[in-house]
C-alpha cells in the first residue's frame, strides 16, 4: 500500500512534468506551420467540421487580426470558410478523392470570402488521417491563393474560344458572344449561352463543328494543345497546337493519320520511363476501353529539354453519349506548377510531420528512460530504508544503507531538476542578471562541488587559470558556474576510474578597453563520442547509449540546457571528440571588465557560533515532514528554532516580537492562508523599521529564475532551494548577517 501512494504521489507530483514536452513539440509544429508561405488549418472530418488549428497565413488571407477574430467569421467550421455556393462540390469532391486514396493529397478549388467582402479563389491540398491524438479523423490542409491565376485562365479561355472558332470557320458573332460570357466564377458554359439566343441553338444542332466546340471548351482554357480524333476513321486533326507538338504538325486544319500519330513526339521529348506508358494510354484501342466505363480520363508524364524535366497532362474526353467510343477530344496541358507545388506542399508537410514524429520519438525514448531512472533511485531510497529500519542497532551497516539513500535522493533531484529546467526554458523567457564575478573564484567554486565525486572515482583533476590577466568581470555567475557544474560532471560520469579531468580558463584577448573574451575549456580522456552523435548531442533527450545499454543514469538534457544557457550568454560552445578517446567542451564568451575589484573580505571570517544564542530563527513551513526536518537540521548547528505554519502566523508573530529577538526569517514560498511573498510584503511593511528590515531568506522548491525574481522584488535577501542544503543555508544565513562562511552557498 505504501509503494502505491508513492507511485500515486509520483503522477501527480512528476508527470505532469512530461506534458510540458508535448507544449515543446507542438511549439515547434507552430513555428514551422506559421513560416509557411501559404494558409495551413486542421479540422474535424465529422460533424460540424470543427477547426482545430490555423496557421497566421489564414488569417491575413481572410483579412482577420486574431484567431478569435477568424473564428467567429468563419463559425470555427470548414464549412464556414468555403463559399455557400461552392460547398456542397467541395466536400463531394474532397469525399470521392479519399474514397480513391487514403495516401494522397486530395485538390479541390473553391471560394472563400473575406471579412472585408473581398471573393477569391483558393487551391486547397488536403489529407486525411485518423488520429488518436487530435481526438479521431481530421484533414490536414495547405491552401493557397489561386484568385490571379483564375483571372489569367479566364482570358486565356475567351483566346482559345476564339482560336477554336476561327479554326473550324464558325461565325465570329457566334464566337465572340461566347467568349464575352466567361465569368469570373466561370460557372456559365456555352450551353447557357446556345439558351439565349435561338440561332445559335439551332447552329448547334445541325454542324458538328459546334457540337465539338462545346466538348472543347469544356476542357478548359489551360491546355496548350488541343486534338479531335476519330477512331473508327483513323484520323486525328489539330485545333490548338503550342510548345513542342508544334514541330511535328503543320497546318492546324489538316488531318493526319491517328496510328502512330505521336510516335516522333514520344521519341523526341519524352521522359524515358514514361514513354511505354504514354505510347500505350494514346493506343485506339486502349482509349476505347477506358472511355467505355468513364466520360473521361487522363496521364501525367514528363518530358524532356536542355536536362530539364516538365510535368504535363493528357486528358481523354468522350464526344457524344452513345456507348460505342469513336470521337474523342484529347487535350495537353502543363501541370508543371501544379505538381511541383503539390511536392512542396508534401514536402512541407511531411517536414512538419516528421518533426513532429521525431520530437514524439524523442520523448517515448525519454519517457522510457525516465521510468527507468527515476524508478531506480526510488527502489533503492525504499529498500535501503526498511533495511537501515530493520537494522537500527547495527551502526555500520546504518550507516551504509543511509549513505545508499543519500546518493538515491542525489540521483532523483538531479533528474527532476533537468526536467523542470528544460520546461522552464521552454515555456517562459529567461532572463540574464549581470554582477560582479570573479572568474576565479566562480572555477574554484565548481572545483570544490565536484571534486568530491572525482575523488571518489580516484579521477586526477586540475585547474589551470594561469592565462587569466582579468579576473574581475561583470557576468551572471550563477549561469556561469551552471555551465561548468554540468560540463564538470558531465566529465565525471563518462569518465572511468582513474582517469583525467581538467578544467582551464583563458583570456583570448581584450576587445575594446573594457571588454575581453574568454574560453572556459572542460576537457577528460573519458569515453568520448560518436561522430555520428556529435551531430545530434545538443538535441533534447538524446543520449549515445540509454541508461540499461550504458549503465550511466542521465536525461539527456544536460548538454541541451548548457548550451541554452551559453547561447542567452551571447557565447558558443564547441566539442572536440573522439570514442574512446575523450572530450574537450570548449566555450567561449565575451565579459565587461571591473576596472575596480572589490576588496576580499578574508578579515570577515567569524565563526557563526558566536551568534547563535543571541539570535532565534523563525522557521515559516507548512509541511510537516519539510518542518520537521529542517528544525532538527538547524538545532544541530546550534541554532534556537521557533516555527509557523504559514505566512500569516508568521507576520502575527513578527508584530508582536521585541526588535532583536529574531535574528533571521526562513519563508517557505507555497503555503494556505498567505504564501511566502504577500508574508514577506507585510514584513517590510511593519512600523518598527528594526523589525521590518530583518534578513529574510526564501527556502522553497520554486527554483526558477522568476520565482527568484519575484522573492527578491518582495524583499528578501536571498534563495535557497529545497531539499535543503545545510552549507548553502548557512552560507546565505552568513551572508545577510554580513558573515564569511565560505562557498557553500548563493545568497541573492
Amino acid at each position: 500500500m505504501g509503494n502505491q501512494n508513492k507511485d500515486n504521489r509520483m503522477q501527480r507530483e512528476v508527470y505532469p512534468l512530461f506534458a510540458a514536452q508535448d507544449m515543446k513539440a507542438e511549439e515547434m509544429l507552430n513555428k514551422i506551420t506559421n513560416e509557411m508561405p501559404g494558409g495551413f488549418f486542421v479540422y474535424r472530418a465529422d460533424g460540424e467540421e470543427e477547426i482545430i488549428y490555423a496557421n497566421t497565413a489564414m488569417l491575413r488571407l481572410f483579412n482577420c487580426s486574431t484567431m478569435e477574430e477568424f473564428r467567429e467569421w468563419t463559425g470555427n467550421s470548414f464549412k464556414g470558410i468555403v463559399h455557400p455556393d461552392d460547398l456542397l462540390r467541395v466536400e463531394a469532391s474532397i469525399r470521392q478523392q479519399v474514397k480513391e486514396s487514403h495516401y494522397d493529397l486530395d485538390y479541390v478549388e473553391y471560394r472563400i470570402i473575406a471579412k472585408n467582402g473581398e471573393i477569391r479563389w483558393v487551391e486547397d491540398y488536403g489529407h486525411f488521417i485518423h488520429s488518436e491524438t487530435a481526438g479521431g479523423d481530421v484533414f490536414y490542409v495547405f491552401i493557397a491563393d489561386a484568385t490571379e491565376k483564375r483571372y489569367q485562365q479566364e482570358e486565356e479561355k475567351r483566346s482559345m474560344i476564339r482560336d477554336v472558332g476561327r479554326v473550324m470557320d464558325l461565325p465570329y458573332a457566334f464566337v465572340d458572344s461566347i467568349a464575352r460570357m466567361i465569368p469570373g466564377e466561370l460557372n456559365i458554359t456555352i450551353d447557357k449561352a446556345l439558351e439565349k439566343n435561338a440561332e445559335f441553338h439551332k447552329m448547334y444542332q445541325e454542324d458538328e463543328q459546334v457540337r465539338r466546340l462545346i466538348v472543347i471548351e469544356g476542357l478548359s482554357s489551360d491546355y496548350v494543345s488541343i486534338f479531335y480524333a476519330n477512331l473508327d476513321e483513323n484520323w486525328i486533326q489539330p485545333y490548338r497546337i503550342r510548345d513542342k507538338i508544334e514541330y511535328h504538325y503543320g497546318k492546324k486544319s489538316r488531318r493526319y493519320p491517328f496510328e502512330d500519330f505521336d510516335t516522333d513526339y514520344i521519341r523526341t521529348w519524352v521522359h524515358p520511363e514514361d514513354r511505354e506508358q504514354l505510347a500505350s494510354a494514346t493506343n485506339a484501342q486502349s482509349i476505347r476501353q477506358r472511355l467505355a466505363k468513364e466520360k473521361r480520363f487522363h496521364v501525367n508524364y514528363r518530358v524532356v529539354k536542355d536536362g530539364r524535366t516538365e510535368y504535363l497532362q493528357l486528358r481523354f474526353v468522350k464526344v457524344g453519349e452513345e456507348e460505342h467510343v469513336s470521337e474523342v477530344i484529347m487535350g495537353y496541358r502543363s501541370v508543371d506548377e501544379e505538381i511541383m507545388r503539390e511536392m512542396e506542399q508534401k514536402g512541407i508537410a511531411e517536414s512538419a510531420l516528421g518533426h513532429a514524429r521525431k520530437e514524439n520519438a524523442a520523448k517515448d525514448a525519454f519517457l522510457a528512460n525516465m521510468s527507468h531512472d527515476m524508478r531506480t533511485p526510488m527502489n533503492a531510497i525504499v529498500g535501503f530504508t526498511n533495511l537501515a529500519k530493520r537494522y537500527m542497532d547495527d551502526r555500520e551497516k546504518l550507516w551504509k544503507y543511509l549513505c545508499k539513500i543519500s546518493e538515491s535522493s542525489e540521483r532523483l533531484l538531479t533528474l527532476i531538476n533537468d526536467v523542470l529546467e528544460i520546461s522552464q526554458m521552454d515555456t517562459s523567457k529567461d532572463e540574464l542578471e549581470e554582477g560582479a564575478c570573479n572568474l576565479l573564484e566562480s572555477v574554484k567554486s565548481v572545483r570544490e562541488s565536484i571534486l568530491p565525486r572525482a575523488a571518489a572515482k580516484n579521477i586526477e583533476f586540475s585547474m589551470d587559470v594561469s592565462e587569466v590577466k582579468h579576473c574581475d568581470v561583470y557576468s551572471d555567475p550563477e549561469k556561469l558556474n551552471r555551465i561548468l557544474e554540468r560540463l564538470g560532471s558531465n566529465a565525471i560520469q563518462y569518465t572511468e576510474d582513474g582517469g583525467r579531468i581538467e578544467i582551464s580558463v583563458r583570456e583570448l584577448e581584450e576587445i575594446a578597453e573594457s571588454r575581453a573574451s574568454y574560453q572556459f575549456v572542460v576537457e577528460d580522456n573519458g569515453i568520448g563520442m560518436s561522430e555520428s552523435f556529435q551531430s545530434r548531442m545538443f538535441e533534447p533527450f538524446e543520449r549515445q547509449q540509454n541508461t540499461t545499454m550504458s549503465g550511466v543514469p542521465g536525461t539527456g538534457l544536460g548538454l541541451t540546457i548548457t548550451k541554452r544557457i551559453v547561447e542567452m550568454m551571447g557565447g558558443n560552445i564547441e566539442v572536440d571528440s573522439v570514442e574512446g578517446g575523450g572530450s574537450k567542451f570548449t566555450v567561449t564568451l565575451e565579459f565587461r571588465i571591473r576596472q575596480e575589484s572589490q576588496e576580499q573580505e578574508d578579515d570577515r571570517e567569524e565563526s557563526m557560533l558566536s551568534r547563535y544564542g543571541q539570535k532565534k530563527v523563525l522557521l515559516v513551513e507548512d509541511n510537516e515532514l519539510n518542518l520537521e526536518l529542517e528544525v532538527e537540521l538547524l538545532r544541530d548547528e546550534g541554532f534556537v528554532v521557533e516555527t509557523a505554519e504559514n505566512g500569516s502566523i508568521a507576520v502575527d508573530m513578527m508584530k508582536n516580537a521585541k526588535p532583536g529577538e529574531y535574528g533571521v526569517v526562513l519563508m517557505d514560498i507555497q503555503m494556505p492562508v498567505m504564501d511566502g511573498y504577500h508574508a514577506a510584503l507585510a514584513i517590510r511593511g511593519l512600523s518598527n523599521p528594526e523589525l521590518a528590515n530583518i534578513p529574510i531568506i526564501a527556502v522553497s522548491a520554486n527554483t526558477f529564475d522568476e520565482d527568484r525574481r519575484k522573492a527578491f522584488e518582495c524583499g528578501m535577501n536571498a534563495y535557497v532551494a529545497k531539499p535543503v542544503d545545510i552549507p548553502q543555508l548557512l552560507h546565505a544565513i552568513g551572508e545577510a548577517w554580513g558573515i564569511h562562511v565560505g562557498d557553500g552557498g548563493s545568497a541573492l
